[in-house]
């Protein structure tokens, strides 16, 4: 077939999978101007659909960003914080100053101090190398603190082009299509978003006569656990509103299992504590005698112990186990990277935590 790039993004249209990047029906290519579907649905529908690429391909594009003169927006998932940041966007953003939007706040609870998780959020980019202009906390789907971003946003950029960057399923989508369509008349979007030859894969929206929006595509970050879940249990571990922390009282020789997924053992604790979970509401999370944890997790896997069903079952490892020894003066949260994390209380603590292979675990100081 007759290589053909969309005349929207600049992509190279493909046929063959409608998951991945430049994909157009067949019946599309019989068109003089042909566009994947991506640029479609935002032609049409005024609606960006994130795509996927790897790692090393989107880092190779974010390279232009150096160069251009803009404002860089990077969208950070509040529930899985450490594994949606954008690692080395610090090296490739130049003279570009950047701003962090928090998104998901619906899904924290509404007792937490959200300046304090602001000034958490900082301290995180820091440990990535980010120097931040400023934190915004959102959340796109419920539209909480969206006008009030968006109006600063605007003053930040100053009347520059705006790069919109972030992982898989941060909600960035999301957030743009609240932007286009707060800013952005539709018949404006149809007749001049469209420019032949721009960057593969990203898609260059008008803000006025001469600046932008640039939407770029999402990063894959493989250490997540979406990455290894079958679409219903993804759907089962994916918080879809406020979560209710579920405070376990535990003592050495203890093991919690959050579903099938994850697992953590108490091996040294000075006294019985209260360890704080936060997950999806939909989670099981279930108390043994860590003795008794491996007969538990091979009679019970996708039963008691649920998620996964049977089909993420074939598809992922075993848990493996990681031990942290914690010392501190105060909270940190053990994170069990796009699943949800366990806050631990501050003193003297072992503990053991165990996640499907290739799943990031990580001790961070406590976000509540």
């Amino acid at each position: 077939m007759e290589q053909i790039n969309c005349q929207g993004c600049g992509v190279l249209i493909q046929t063959h999978s409608e998951s991945e990047i430049g994909y157009a029906p067949p019946s599309a290519l019989e068109r003089e101007d042909v566009i994947c579907k991506r640029c479609f649905r935002l032609k049409n529908y005024n609606e960006v659909q994130d795509v996927d690429l790897t790692e090393d391909d989107f880092l190779s594009m974010l390279h232009e960003i150096g160069d251009k003169d803009g404002l860089v927006v990077n969208i950070v998932d509040l529930f899985d914080v450490h594994g949606s940041f954008v690692r080395g966007l610090n090296r490739l953003v130049g003279n570009n100053e950047v701003v962090i939007v928090g998104n998901k706040v619906d899904l924290l609870p509404q007792s937490i101090n959200l300046n304090k998780v602001k000034n958490w959020l900082k301290r995180v980019a820091k440990e990535f190398g980010l120097k931040v202009k400023d934190v915004y906390l959102v959340s796109s789907v419920k539209g909480t603190n969206m006008e009030e971003t968006a109006f600063e946003l605007e003053r930040l950029r100053k009347g520059k082009d705006v790069f919109v960057v972030g992982c898989t399923n941060v909600g960035k989508s999301t957030f743009i299509n609240f932007l286009i369509n707060r800013s952005i008349e539709q018949e404006q979007v149809i007749t001049t978003s469209y420019f032949p030859g721009t960057t593969l894969g990203f898609i260059d929206i008008p803000l006025d006569d001469e600046s932008s929006m640039i939407d770029t595509p999402g990063i894959i970050n493989d250490h997540q656990m979406a990455h290894y879940l079958s679409k219903k249990d993804l759907k089962t571990v994916t918080p879809k509103k406020e979560v209710k922390p579920k405070v376990f009282q535990l003592e050495k020789d203890q093991t919690l299992f959050m579903g099938g997924l994850a697992r953590l053992d108490i091996d040294k604790v000075d006294y019985q504590k209260g360890f704080i979970c936060y997950f999806s509401n939909d989670i099981n999370i279930h108390r043994t005698k860590t003795d008794k944890a491996d007969l538990l997790y091979d009679q019970h896997l996708g039963e008691l112990l649920s998620p996964p069903t049977d089909e993420t079952i074939e598809t992922i490892s075993e848990l493996e186990g990681q031990t942290f020894q914690l010392d501190s003066h105060q909270k940190q949260d053990i994170v069990f990277s796009g699943l949800g994390w366990i806050t631990v209380p501050k003193g003297q603590t072992t503990v053991t935590a165990y996640a499907p292979k290739g799943v990031r675990v990580l001790v961070r100081d406590a976000i509540i």
